[in-house]
């Protein structure tokens, strides 16, 4: 690989690779918030929030994290205006104390947080407005969970960026340049000191969170019921870890993970499988490294046609990418790696996406299975031939054709989940 796209593919893992806490939906709501508080430089007397379809669906089940038990959009503005330090970005909630809570839960049931529905075509895409006496101040966010816009103080533009949405959270590769024969040759020949700082804090915060979802109280404890009620295998230990840190973090955990592609749930999917059977095999840490390179990739890969935010199911692209990467760590050829992600998408590329919540643990469950089908399929050398269903001549095109599918084809499908999911 020529130097100039070795450090492209590089950036883009420092791109899309960065630590959140809770889910990136409300976490952006009250980034916005703390942000729109700081700009009026008063405690506001009223806040609206106004949010995109996507925002809405993927923040309205959510338990906010260091809050206790509030959930949702109000939940979320309310303890960003509170408590939330800015400067911080995704972890603009860490610091939570107990007054600000009490105050939270004191004007969730006053008249003081109003959510509007915001007309937009931009999935990602918040406008905070706050108030207090004749002061107002508004904070955009466009694109990405931590990226700013629009800075306006009583009506005076202070701050508006660049309309080009690839350059937002500071995206400035193409992600076209991404293929899986480049990513499998990245894979192979990455310098392991130019990623190891990065994947080092992956496999602390999202196997911290594992744990800790096996042993709290979180959602329904799939992971618990998984390790009780299914066979001692490995294929279940990948599921038990990858579905209790969901469930962890979805129900409020405080506990920081590393994203991918904007996603918390992408981000453990991408990697807690990759980590575990690593570790269960016995394969060293360089192998680790590599398989998690090759997997984070293949996620980026995938999520890049079907966007952000979608009615297709995140965990899917994720799931997905992590039994790719096992089929990479088993030594499978290209072929083989190529046949275990048609082999997954031909399966389940028609999960659904309505919204963050406790039950992603269980998608996220459901897709590494369906990716360690495709991969035991693919070391027997067997894949589900081209037109078969969405499935192409190439990976590529597969990739290509899947993405349409999230973006394109699945528009009113999005409308209508978020229709279902707001009736009384």
């Amino acid at each position: 690989m020529k130097k100039d796209k070795y450090n492209d593919y590089l950036q883009i893992l420092k791109e899309e690779l960065v630590p959140a806490m809770g889910c990136t939906e409300p976490i952006a709501i009250a980034y916005a918030a703390a942000k729109a508080r700081d700009v009026l430089g008063k405690m506001p007397e009223k806040v609206t929030a106004k949010c995109s379809g996507n925002i809405i669906k993927n923040a309205m089940c959510v338990t906010v994290p260091n809050t206790g038990d509030l959930v949702g959009i109000k939940a979320s503005a309310i303890i960003g205006v509170l408590a939330g330090d800015s400067s911080k970005e995704l972890e603009v909630i860490s610091e939570v104390k107990e007054e600000h809570i009490i105050e939270a839960n004191k004007l969730m049931s006053e008249e003081y947080c109003f959510v509007e529905r915001l007309d937009t075509d931009i999935q990602l895409h918040i406008i905070m407005e706050v108030y207090s006496g004749e002061d107002s101040a508004i904070v955009e966010i466009k694109y990405a969970h931590n990226n700013i816009s629009k800075v306006i103080k009583n009506g005076e533009v202070l701050f508006e960026g660049n309309e080009d949405p690839s350059k937002y959270l500071g995206v400035f590769i193409d992600r076209s340049i991404l293929n899986v024969n480049d990513i499998f040759d990245f894979a192979n020949n990455v310098d392991i000191n130019d990623v190891k700082e990065l994947l080092d804090r992956q496999i602390e915060y999202n196997i911290t969170i594992a744990e800790e979802g096996l042993k709290g109280e979180y959602g329904v404890g799939i992971g618990k019921m998984l390790m009780k009620c299914y066979p001692n295998s490995i294929v279940t230990k990948l599921k038990v870890y990858a579905a209790s840190a969901s469930e962890a973090r979805m129900s409020g955990s405080s506990l920081p993970v590393m994203t991918n592609s904007g996603s918390g749930n992408q981000g453990m999917a991408t990697s807690i499988p990759v980590i575990i059977y690593a570790r269960e095999k016995g394969l060293s840490e360089e192998q680790l490294y590599r398989g998690l390179i090759f997997s984070n990739l293949m996620t980026i890969h995938q999520k890049t046609g079907i966007g952000r935010l979608s009615a297709f199911c995140g965990a899917v692209s994720a799931g997905c990418a992590s039994g790719a990467a096992i089929t990479y760590l088993e030594g499978g050829t290209l072929e083989q790696i190529n046949k275990t992600v048609a082999n997954t998408l031909a399966n389940i590329s028609g999960i659904v996406c309505d919204g963050a919540k406790a039950s992603c643990a269980a998608k996220i469950a459901t897709s590494v299975d369906a990716s360690m089908m495709g991969h035991y399929l693919a070391m027997e050398d067997q894949g589900y031939s081209p037109k078969t269903g969405i499935l192409k001549e190439s990976i590529e095109e597969t990739i290509t054709a899947v993405g349409r599918l999230g973006k394109e084809g699945m528009k009113e499908t999005d409308k209508e989940i978020l229709d279902i999911m707001l009736e009384e």
